[in-house]
């Protein structure tokens, strides 16, 4: 009888893992079509400096449960600044993007980071990449190229913007696994620092006045992004992480949607086509990894994008 109260309460929990990873990428989603909006009127430095200080009001409360010697002399705090210092790279260059580039374009783009994860994994995670999964991260790459529509202007300065963005998205996933032993709190706290600096420094010459309504929207932009992180690092408490690991290209669907709804832009074909190709390699490498390690890492689910 305990054994299936035990099994029924398993399954409560992985549900409600499953409905908060759910809800995380729905946080991400909206931040993407906020921030897409917001760039329109203002500089990315503007955006990245006050979506910062609206962080801080989620940030704030938790800060109190930290030590201030956790914080302040973290341990390998040069690992620390290099993932801030990608971290901040990830979503800048990701306003700067979506500032050009249709919604679904750019996630498109951001889904191909457990691809570049798993290219460089055996250079700083010491993990070995049999022949499969070179494959899959070659057929993701193609996937990549299709998405970046093969032309003579593929590698236009929003597509650059993109791509490097990913690659910063990517490094954040690989550092947060090599720190996986600090306080998500203090990764997140510093990350928000360092995109609030950078923000400052941009903002300096390019300043402009939001109506009370844009000041709302940008405090909103942190808080939400802020949940997002939150929701998706509690998920991955409470329900494996091969469960969970398909559930992150749900941002790419409401990608599309916010995409049509608020800014009228509609995928075309090498975006589908593209898209489908990075979510298939995507989702056999984690597969592969599985086999290999007979265990889940937690921290192979790609979400830790600001």
């Amino acid at each position: 009888m305990n054994w299936f109260k035990a099994v029924k309460m398993s399954d409560h929990i992985v549900l409600v893992g499953i409905l908060l990873m759910l809800l995380g990428d729905f946080m991400f989603a909206a931040n993407d079509a906020m921030g897409k909006w917001l760039v329109a009127t203002f500089s990315v430095g503007q955006v990245l400096l006050l979506r910062s200080i609206g962080a801080f009001l989620i940030l704030g409360p938790m800060l109190t449960t930290v030590s201030t010697n956790d914080l302040f002399k973290p341990k390998k705090p040069f690992l620390i600044f290099l993932r801030v210092i990608f971290a901040t790279m990830d979503t800048g260059l990701f306003y700067a993007a979506v500032a050009y580039l249709p919604l679904a374009d750019v996630v498109t783009f951001y889904m191909a980071g457990p691809i570049y994860v798993a290219a460089v994994s055996h250079f700083f995670l010491n993990e070995r990449i049999g022949w499969r999964r070179c494959l899959a991260i070659f057929v993701g790459f193609i996937g990549v190229i299709i998405a970046l529509r093969p032309s003579s202007a593929m590698l236009s300065w929003p597509s650059i913007f993109a791509l490097l963005g990913s690659f910063g998205f990517s490094m954040v996933i690989v550092f947060s696994r090599v720190l996986k032993d600090i306080s998500d709190t203090v990764l997140v706290t510093w990350q928000t620092i360092g995109a609030l600096i950078v923000g400052l420094v941009l903002t300096i010459a390019h300043w402009r006045e939001p109506t009370m309504l844009q000041w709302g929207a940008m405090a909103l932009l942190g808080i939400v992004s802020c949940c997002g992180h939150l929701l998706i690092a509690r998920s991955l408490k409470l329900a494996p992480a091969s469960v969970l690991a398909p559930l992150q290209y749900t941002l790419l669907l409401w990608g599309i949607i916010f995409g049509i709804m608020f800014f009228n832009n509609y995928p075309d074909r090498y975006i589908i086509i593209g898209a489908a190709i990075i979510i298939v390699a995507g989702l056999f490498i984690f597969h592969r990894k599985q086999v290999v390690d007979h265990k889940i890492p937690k921290e192979d689910i790609a979400r830790i994008k600001q």
